[in-house]
């Protein structure tokens, strides 16, 4: 089975965020940046070259893949500020309504820039989410137990 490319790294993410050349960009990064770590209630590492992680988990997929990953995380790419949760976004499509300029991936919020977005909503979002990933971790560590035994 293929091995995930993105893993945590020792690089700084102050740096990281103080490198990002859009002015706008990177003031929006470091307020979604703030936002996801009151809601994770942990300290940010980079995961990969671009990606500022929250928190960890051992994920068990049910293809029976298993890896390491965060459970928020954020990027600021070129086209858009991109916030990396677990997926069931459907399951706030009321609060997708009042967002404001958005697109969806499976695991993926993608927004242009937060002038655009509710931000009242997206706090919203991003703790539900948050929950909700953080209930999937415990999920998988129970399965993961009874698979060790």
């Amino acid at each position: 089975m293929a091995e995930l490319k993105t893993k945590v790294t020792d690089a700084s993410v102050n740096e990281f965020l103080d490198s990002i050349p859009d002015e706008t960009k990177r003031k929006d990064t470091y307020l979604l940046f703030k936002m996801m770590q009151e809601a994770t209630k942990t300290e940010a590492r980079m995961w990969g070259d671009s990606i500022i992680g929250f928190g960890d988990y051992h994920y068990v997929g049910k293809s029976g893949r298993e890896g390491d990953w965060f459970l928020a995380g954020l990027s600021p790419r070129k086209q858009t500020l991109t916030l990396y949760m677990l997926s069931g976004w459907e399951q706030h499509d009321e609060l997708l309504a009042k967002l404001g300029k958005h697109s969806l991936g499976k695991g993926c919020l993608y927004i242009k820039r937060l002038a655009d977005v509710d931000m009242t909503i997206l706090n919203k979002l991003i703790v539900e989410a948050v929950e909700r990933a953080k209930k999937q971790a415990q999920e998988d560590a129970k399965i993961q137990a009874k698979s060790n035994k």
